[in-house]
Parts: structure tokens; sequence; C-alpha cells
């Protein structure tokens, strides 16, 4: 059931992604700065990494009962949202405040990396 939920999400976050991209590249290329419309392509960026390391963690997960691919792909989810969310909107309104939120979710993503290598480490010595 978990990887279906991780392919799900992971697929969702991928078209996002992708529509955030061109929303940017179209219509906010006027609109902002140049420097806050880079944030912006680093949260699309970032998302689009982490998307795919979501369908990773669904096929993990599909033939292992090992905790550590929930665990990671539920960071991966978290760690979108808080980074690149706060990416999108501090480029979009501006609120400065909203840049202190983003690097808990780069830690987020970064402790989803670690359980997903530990839990191909683990599922590999199990066989």
């Amino acid at each position: 059931m978990m990887s279906r939920i991780f392919f799900l999400l992971g697929a969702l976050a991928g078209f996002l992604s992708v529509a955030l991209g061109a929303f940017a590249a179209h219509g906010l290329r006027s609109q902002l700065s140049p420097e806050m419309l880079g944030a912006f392509e680093t949260g699309v960026r970032y998302q689009m990494y982490h998307s795919l390391a979501l369908l990773v963690t669904g096929y993990a997960a599909r033939d292992s009962a090992l905790r550590q691919f929930s665990y990671a792909g539920w960071l991966f989810v978290s760690g979108i949202a808080l980074f690149s969310g706060s990416l999108y909107a501090l480029a979009t309104t501006g609120i400065t405040w909203l840049g202190a939120v983003t690097p808990f979710g780069g830690l987020a993503l970064l402790a989803g990396w670690c359980l997903l290598g530990y839990g191909f480490w683990k599922s590999g010595r199990q066989r």
C-alpha cells in the first residue's frame, strides 16, 4: 500500500514541477527579479529530483517491509513541501522569513536520502 502512495505522490509532484517550471518560464519571468526567479527555479529543480526519489522509494517499498523506505518517502514528501514550497512562497510573495523554513526542508531531504540508502543496504543484507 505504501508503495502505491509514493508512486502517486511522486507522479503528482513530478507533474507539478513541470507545470510550475513552465509557469515560471512563461508567467513569472517578467514579474520576478532574477534572484527571485532563480529561487523559484531552484524549488522546481529540487522538487523534480525528489519526485523521482519518491518513485524509487515506492519501487523499493513494493517488495520490502522495511520501515526505512516508508520513513524516507515521508521525509521526501515533507522536504518537497518545506524546501520547494518555501522557495515558491518566498519568490512570489517576497515574505523573507519564509527563507527560514527552507533549511528544514533541506534537512528532511537529506535524511530521506540517508534512510533510502540505509534501507537498500539493509534489504541487500537480508537476501
